[in-house]
């Protein structure tokens, strides 16, 4: 299936809960100058993403092969045990907010438009998924991002991204000799219909994680997804 292409996507956030995160006590000078970096950004971002809809042509014990392209996880394939499509995306603060963010030379304002930069990538996956489930109706999904697992390493957006094609040319991403992503506040990830929720977090060990969006399962891959023996 073609590429579905969002840009010109809203990227409107909301000022308390940013100026609370950050620690910016509103009404005070570093707020205000806070506020001046936010819209100066906003004149000139353009947050994007892209996904595709892309059957599985095969699977095997510990991959799934999705458009001629092998992508070796234990945990996705089990994941995909039920499903005949995949939906591989990416979505980036745009490089638009690269190039701003890199001219930048104080420290303290860098750290701010980090932040700044991380607010529009979340825009540009907010839109990716309210585009996704109003188009194909996929009813309760899951993710899954290469390097976010042991079993499922970096170095597999590799074959992810020859799945999404030129993905520089389409929005601005380029994937590094390093298999990392720049725009730097780049995700990319394969979502998929999956009946039960489903979070890598419940894999990973990393409790300190301050993006733990699920509590960690020792017992979980033992249960599910360690291959069974003969």
């Amino acid at each position: 299936m073609n590429d579905i292409i969002l840009e010109n996507i809203p990227f409107e956030p909301e000022l308390p809960p940013i100026l609370k995160k950050l620690h910016l006590k509103e009404g005070s000078a570093d707020a205000a100058d806070f506020i001046a970096l936010l819209t100066e950004a906003r004149a000139i971002a353009n947050p994007k993403a892209m996904y595709k809809l892309s059957s599985i042509d095969a699977k095997d014990e510990a991959s799934v092969v999705v458009e001629g392209v092998t992508l070796s996880s234990r945990v996705l394939r089990v994941n995909l045990e039920k499903s005949q499509r995949v939906f591989p995306f990416v979505g980036t603060c745009g490089m638009e907010l690269q190039d701003w963010s890199d001219s930048i030379k104080d420290m303290f304002f860098g750290y701010w438009a980090e932040a700044i930069k991380e607010l529009a990538l979340y825009a540009a996956l907010e839109a990716l998924e309210t585009h996704l489930d109003d188009r194909f109706r996929p009813g309760h999904v899951s993710t899954m991002s290469p390097g976010s697992l042991a079993d499922w390493p970096i170095s597999q957006q590799k074959p992810l991204f020859d799945i999404l094609g030129n993905t520089r040319q389409k929005i601005g991403v380029q994937l590094t000799e390093s298999f990392l992503m720049v725009p730097t506040k780049s995700v990319s990830g394969i979502r998929f219909p999956l009946d039960e929720s489903f979070e890598s977090c419940q894999l990973c060990p990393r409790l300190t994680c301050p993006n733990r969006r699920a509590p960690y399962d020792e017992t979980l891959y033992e249960k599910k997804y360690c291959p069974k023996e003969n």
